[in-house]
């Protein structure tokens, strides 16, 4: 079983980090998931109402990815935190992308909580993984383009296994060895915030709703949560 660790100059940099690991075993992602399916579309009717609209990069929670990326390089508004392109994708479109079920379950709580959420399936993920600053060697592959490879720059912050980068700027985009399909069965689910101490209780609310999503559809679920104070988990 696969640990996730943050190593500890991430956890320097960002003090208030709290990661919640929502893991399922034997997934079923080829029966309908009808609670994911109306997660979706009360958000798209809510949209449309006007009662409801996905966080921008004026909420503090986006707002603080976006104080992140910058920290360690990057341009937020030409390389977006997951949340925050998901978040305008909605607001443009009206309605949010049908992956599969399970992606389509975070991509749900994600987007209604203004929080980065991703996924890996882990059998396909090599060794442990951790949420390091990037050395530069590393190779990433991103989500849908096989055949592509990046470098991620010096001092990036990934996710990373044993094999290479599971994520590149934090939570900009997963690669494609880990994606989530509807044959993936053993998955471990990320939820995150910068702001334990203002948002550790809507992360917590948030991770146990995507568990909601996932156990009548799973032989197994749980929850971990990573942060300074408990910088490495097995899941």
């Amino acid at each position: 079983m696969p640990a996730f660790r943050i190593a500890p100059a991430v956890a320097d940099a960002f003090p208030e980090t709290l990661i919640a690991l929502v893991t399922a075993t034997g997934l079923r992602g080829r029966e309908p998931w009808p609670d994911t399916a109306a997660a979706l579309e009360d958000l798209e009717r809510q949209l449309a109402d006007g009662t409801w609209q996905p966080a921008d990069e004026t909420n503090p929670r986006i707002e603080a990815w976006h104080t992140a990326y910058r920290s360690f390089g990057t341009n937020p508004r030409r390389v977006r935190p997951s949340v925050d392109a998901l978040g305008r994708r909605l607001a443009k479109k009206g309605t949010l992308p049908r992956i599969n079920p399970a992606v389509d379950s975070y991509n749900a709580v994600s987007v209604q909580h203004g929080l980065p959420a991703g996924a890996f399936d882990l059998d396909h993920v090599t060794g442990d993984v951790d949420i390091r600053h990037a050395d530069g060697t590393e190779s990433f592959t991103p989500l849908g383009e096989p055949g592509t490879v990046e470098n991620p720059k010096p001092g990036e912050i990934i996710y990373a296994d044993t094999t290479g980068v599971l994520t590149r700027h934090w939570n900009h985009r997963d690669a494609h060895r880990t994606r989530v399909t509807e044959d993936s069965t053993h998955v471990a689910f990320v939820l995150e915030t910068l702001h334990a101490d203002r948002d550790g209780d809507l992360l917590k609310a948030a991770a146990h709703e995507l568990q909601g999503l996932l156990v009548l559809h799973a032989e197994q679920t749980a929850v971990h949560y990573l942060g300074p104070a408990q910088l490495q988990v097995t899941v």
